[in-house]
């Protein structure tokens, strides 16, 4: 399980796809999301614009990424 530390209140879900690598570019993300594949606090998420606060986990391909 990776961590990862956010300096403001939230991240939207499609940008810590980014930021952490799980995807090269927001239309991957978008993609991905929208077939519902991604995963927010243990239950599916189609909302790329969701947003993510300190204890929420990600599920994606197999890893999981908690945001601190």
């Amino acid at each position: 399980m990776e961590k990862i530390k956010i300096e403001t209140e939230y991240i939207k879900l499609e940008q810590l796809m980014k930021f952490t690598g799980l995807v090269g570019s927001g239309s991957d993300a978008k993609m991905l999301i929208g077939d519902g594949t991604v995963k927010v606090n243990g239950s599916i998420e189609l909302q790329r614009g969701k947003k993510l606060r300190s204890g929420d986990m990600i599920e994606f391909a197999g890893k999981k990424i908690i945001i601190e």
